[in-house]
């Protein structure tokens, strides 16, 4: 089948131009000026939007178990929710069983996606364990396209590792080509601190903040680094919070150092005040990191502009107010951590970031697609318009505006964290692999028809 995407402004990471898309198949054919006059079987008018590469999203979390309950979005819900927001291929995270091997956890992994998903997926492997046998499988989970693998150096007892084995995997990392994605905050000292609060009386939601403070991101993101340069491999910081972590991979940059960092929207248009809001309201934002304070947001914005981040993912991983957040009722330890993010992550960075003047259309284009891609092996199958590339493609419309809610969101999650916010610019067609799966408002595509994606290494 033939589709033209005609009379857009074709929007890439280095350039735009008024051009037509031509689809032969799942691949993209050609890129010009006018192709009109090629037979198409259908026609997609993209007059006054833009054509941009679907989304990528490389930190999700889909019916992931946590906290004794498991994410409210299932490979179905969750990524038909990504691609009514304008992203097409997500990376989500398998978890290795204490005990189990890698290949188990991959493999159960795969059984969640597939017949379920909408849209292509990879995966990370999270390690909660460094034993020679497993440093040794992650060989085996390279030649089948997982090619990065999740350290956690925080949450003690459930996926804490300490400095020894996390350099051991470093240095195993280096050997395979693969990237380690570090969750880098000083898990042993903040149990600490948490244990302390809750002994005073102190169980409200907004003490998961007040207990995990900023400096102790910017200690454990400086030690990630630090291990990482000894071992002589490049790492990657999940979900950057805290103005002070980011100093430290600037700081790092500067010297040369491969160092790499996310952020994700919910540290660049929400803040601690979310914590005060009335009775246990504040649960909905308890995730890990916490919302920082507002005034540090303009500097997570800077290290978008000058690269110092390179990624905005959404650490997606939703739980209901009702049943799950609840849980944690009388002890802010307690409540599951995690916010929804995979349908809203394109529309709020356009709006706060393009429309607001704090990044251009090309790094919009480049954070939420085409560096991810590149980054974790993806490109240029994926991330970018060209002959050659997969169909995976956004008509996005920049005058129209929306109003995010848990009344019109496609997540399985009965909140919004921003809940009333009107943005500026919405997805109105999206195209997976050449298939229209998105279309004036409704899902057109089917479940199960998204693929597995064999990632390169580095």
């Amino acid at each position: 089948m033939k589709t033209l995407i005609r009379g857009g402004t074709v929007v890439t990471a280095v350039d735009h131009y008024r051009g037509d898309v031509l689809i032969d198949g799942e691949r993209i054919a050609q890129v010009g000026t006018d192709l009109s006059w090629i037979q198409v079987d259908k026609s997609i008018d993209a007059s006054g939007k833009y054509v941009i590469p679907g989304g990528v999203d490389v930190h999700t979390h889909l019916d992931m178990p946590f906290g004794g309950t498991t994410s409210a979005d299932d490979f179905q819900s969750g990524t038909i929710a990504a691609a009514f927001g304008g992203t097409t291929t997500i990376v989500d995270f398998a978890v290795q069983d204490r005990g189990g091997t890698l290949r188990q956890a991959w493999e159960t992994w795969m059984g969640k996606a597939e017949g379920k998903a909408a849209i292509d997926y990879g995966f990370h492997m999270v390690m909660r364990e460094s034993t020679e046998a497993l440093r040794k499988e992650m060989g085996e989970l390279v030649k089948e396209g997982v090619t990065s693998f999740k350290l956690f150096m925080a949450y003690p007892g459930v996926l804490y590792l300490d400095d020894a084995s996390i350099f051991r995997i470093l240095q195993r990392s280096g050997e395979l080509g693969a990237t380690i994605c570090m969750h880098a905050e000083n898990g042993p000292v903040i149990d600490v601190i948490a244990e302390q609060a809750f002994a005073q009386g102190n169980t409200a939601p907004k003490y998961h903040a007040i207990t995990r403070p900023a400096r102790l991101e910017a200690e454990a993101t400086n030690r990630a680094i630090a291990l990482a340069e000894v071992a002589g491999v490049p790492v990657y910081i999940v979900h950057l919070s805290a103005a002070e972590a980011l100093e430290e991979v600037a700081a790092a940059r500067h010297r040369g150092i491969p160092a790499f960092a996310e952020t994700c929207p919910q540290y660049l248009f929400l803040s601690y005040e979310n914590y005060e809001e009335p009775g246990f309201d504040g649960a909905k934002y308890v995730m890990s990191p916490p919302l920082r304070a507002k005034e540090k947001q303009e500097s997570l914005w800077r290290g978008l502009r000058l690269n110092d981040l390179q990624v905005v993912s959404t650490d997606h991983c939703p739980f209901c107010m009702k049943e799950q957040k609840e849980l944690g009722k009388g002890d802010f330890r307690k409540i599951p951590n995690g916010a929804p993010g995979i349908e809203t992550r394109m529309s709020l960075l356009h709006d706060g970031g393009v429309v607001a003047g704090r990044i251009s259309l090309h790094r919009w284009v480049e954070l939420a697609s085409t560096a991810p891609a590149k980054i974790f092996g993806l490109f240029p199958r994926k991330g970018t318009i060209a002959p050659g590339s997969d169909a995976d493609l956004v008509v996005f419309d920049p005058k129209a505006e929306a109003v995010l809610s848990a009344k019109t969101h496609h997540m399985k999650v009965d909140y919004n964290p921003y809940e009333g916010r009107r943005v500026r610019g919405v997805s109105d067609t999206v195209l997976s692999r050449g298939e229209v799966v998105v279309e004036k408002g409704k899902f057109v595509g089917k479940p199960g028809r998204g693929q597995y994606l064999r990632r390169a290494t580095r």
